[in-house]
């Protein structure tokens, strides 16, 4: 079971390009599973979940990465014996450290045979300047950064270039080993990028 994470602040798209993802790769033939700890709910309905097969597992009650962590290890477990998802996608609340998570499932890596995908962590480009301007938003987005794999400038459909340019740079100085790309859910570019770093991704 592969482990793949999409992180970033509230409201930066997350839960659109799960959906999104999730339906490609199922349609490639892959089992997939979706572990949500976010505010809001991932709006799949038991139509959608038939149709794809898609597994749906919701952990509330804090977050993940620290709160809630063996109740997220105890998920993957039952999730790993009973529906033996090859992709399981992490949306976990938009104030989580990726890193912690990783930590947190660490003990239960080789039980489940669980190996980690990459971890996406979503900026948006929209929002840039109260990102960049606020300090206790600086620190939270530069950590969640600092842990990315790839960091996608997400939603430059509807941003200046100046904008998605100086998002780029801000990116860049924080985690320039990451890979970084333009992301719009709504015309689709990038999106392949994302499905193939996730299907061909190896940590």
């Amino acid at each position: 079971m592969k482990l793949v994470q999409i992180a970033g602040y509230l409201g930066s798209g997350k839960t659109t390009l799960i959906l999104a993802l999730s339906k490609k790769l199922a349609e490639e033939g892959q089992k997939v599973a979706i572990l949500v700890n976010d505010v809001g709910e991932v709006p799949i309905d038991g139509k959608v979940m038939q149709e794809y097969g898609l597994e749906v597992k919701d952990i509330g009650g804090g977050c993940i990465c620290c709160q809630v962590a063996g109740t997220m290890r105890k998920t993957l477990g039952l999730l790993a014996k009973n529906y033996e998802p090859d992709i399981t996608i992490i949306e976990p609340t938009g104030i989580a450290v990726p890193n912690a998570i990783k930590e947190a499932v660490g003990p239960e890596a080789a039980k489940f045979q669980i190996t980690f995908g990459p971890t996406i962590v979503l900026f948006d480009t929209t929002r840039a300047e109260k990102f960049l301007t606020y300090d206790p938003l600086i620190r939270l987005v530069s950590t969640q950064l600092k842990d990315a794999d790839i960091i996608a400038l997400n939603k430059v459909d509807a941003a200046p270039e100046d904008k998605i340019e100086y998002s780029k740079e801000f990116v860049q100085g924080i985690n320039p080993d990451a890979k970084i790309m333009k992301l719009s859910s709504r015309t689709g570019q990038g999106f392949e990028i994302i499905v193939k770093a996730v299907r061909d991704f190896t940590a």
